[in-house]
């Protein structure tokens, strides 16, 4: 766990600069691939706002923003991560993106000992590592957004990862970023969202068939059970295609009703409609 320093990040959207952030901050050489060079600007800009944000709140000084912002580099080739000692997947949850990621990071990290990890919510990690010619080192390292505040990180390993490679992730996360780790198995869910999906995609469906408006149904979660943020309002947040896609995952894996998602949610999805990323999802958002 000490030797791990040099970090890879696949993807800048909102999850994967967050979990570059969570790592420069921890002092790390953090590396960031995007899909293409004009992506580095965006990205580099999220990362920038969310480093300023912290400051405006007082949770950082500026000299120890400036120093995290030194530490991350953008790449828009993978080869490029040819020296990183552990690499976390966070590009956008299709299927075919996800397995060609992990296929050439398999190809191009060249040490054996390098961890291959995936912040998936949707997709087993025993299929990630069956593209590369060293499962033993793929893992799961689900964080949660905001990632530089939230302290809990579901790490799962699969039926073919190496038990150590699970308890070097695990004293990662907890000793060098703070973390909390949560061990899952390998199942479409994981912990948290085995239970939260099903319970947002009921809100979707009481907007769905008019037993409830938008504001009414996050409202009574917010006063009458206490919950930080309605359900709807957390989808937005999250990413209305991300829910869909662990919604869709679970239900392949388990064919519970339930987890099917409904009609209105994949509508909303179809219109580029995804919650407070895309500026408008059940609420709207300034751009």
């Amino acid at each position: 766990m000490d030797r791990i320093r040099r970090i890879g990040v696949v993807g800048c959207g909102v999850m994967g600069a967050g979990i570059a952030e969570t790592c420069a901050r921890a002092g790390l050489d953090v590396l960031v691939a995007v899909s293409r060079p004009a992506s580095v600007a965006p990205g580099r800009a999220r990362l920038t706002a969310s480093l300023d944000r912290a400051v405006g709140r007082g949770k950082l000084s500026e000299a120890d923003r400036d120093a995290a912002l030194a530490r991350v580099a953008f790449t828009a080739d993978l080869t490029d991560f040819a020296d990183r000692q552990l690499v976390i997947e966070a590009a956008s949850e299709q299927e075919s993106i996800k397995l060609d990621v992990f296929a050439t990071l398999d190809k191009v990290v060249e040490d054996e000992e390098a961890i291959l990890g995936s912040c998936t919510s949707s997709f087993p990690i025993v299929q990630l590592g069956g593209v590369t010619s060293r499962p033993e080192k793929v893992v799961g390292i689900h964080f949660f957004n905001p990632a530089p505040v939230l302290a809990l990180v579901e790490v799962v390993g699969s039926v073919r990862t190496d038990p150590r490679t699970v308890d070097t992730v695990d004293a990662f996360v907890t000793d060098v970023l703070g973390k909390q780790v949560v061990r899952a198995q390998d199942r479409a869910g994981f912990v948290v969202n085995a239970l939260l999906i099903p319970y947002l995609i009921s809100a979707v469906r009481m907007v769905e068939s008019g037993m409830a408006s938008v504001a009414d149904i996050d409202k009574a979660m917010t006063l009458g059970c206490a919950h930080p943020m309605g359900p709807l309002r957390l989808i937005d947040l999250i990413g209305l295609d991300i829910v869909a896609a662990a919604g869709e995952s679970l239900y392949k894996e388990f064919r519970e009703p339930l987890y099917s998602p409904p009609p209105l949610l994949a509508r909303m999805v179809a219109g580029g409609l995804l919650g407070k990323k895309s500026g408008r999802g059940f609420y709207e958002y300034g751009r």
